[in-house]
């Protein structure tokens, strides 16, 4: 019986499961991030609260308005990062479920920090008590 000859396959793959992302993205993000910080500058010169005081709804709210909009900006940059520069984006599924139960553990911890804020009577304490 006559033995065939086996090539090995001596070619590699490079890739490691990582997704040859264009240029276009990184550069996008890289916009939507200086965008995004200039427009909290710009609006953190401003005082939200005297502009919205009469407005139903956000009177209540109007003190901590300016920290609403500053939050929101830092939240759409940080997703950005997360699903571009972290590659979640193009992530296996597992990977995708476990970002988003520890983005909803967090939100579950805050929850508690604010309801533990809340609930406290007799805030900032007196000298003496």
């Amino acid at each position: 019986m006559k033995s065939r000859g086996v090539m090995a396959d001596n070619s590699h793959d490079n890739s490691h499961g990582h997704p040859e992302n264009p240029i276009k993205y990184y550069i996008g993000v890289f916009g939507l991030l200086m965008v995004m910080t200039l427009l909290t500058v710009y609006v953190a010169q401003f005082d939200l609260a005297e502009k919205f005081k009469d407005v139903w709804l956000i009177g209540n709210i109007s003190g901590v308005l300016n920290a609403i909009v500053a939050l929101t900006f830092a939240v759409i940059k940080a997703t950005a990062v997360v699903l571009i520069f972290m590659h979640v984006r193009w992530s296996s599924r597992l990977t995708q479920v476990i970002v988003v139960s520890a983005v909803f553990w967090l939100l579950i911890m805050l929850s508690f920090t604010v309801s533990d804020y809340f609930t406290r009577g007799g805030w900032p304490l007196t000298h003496g008590q």
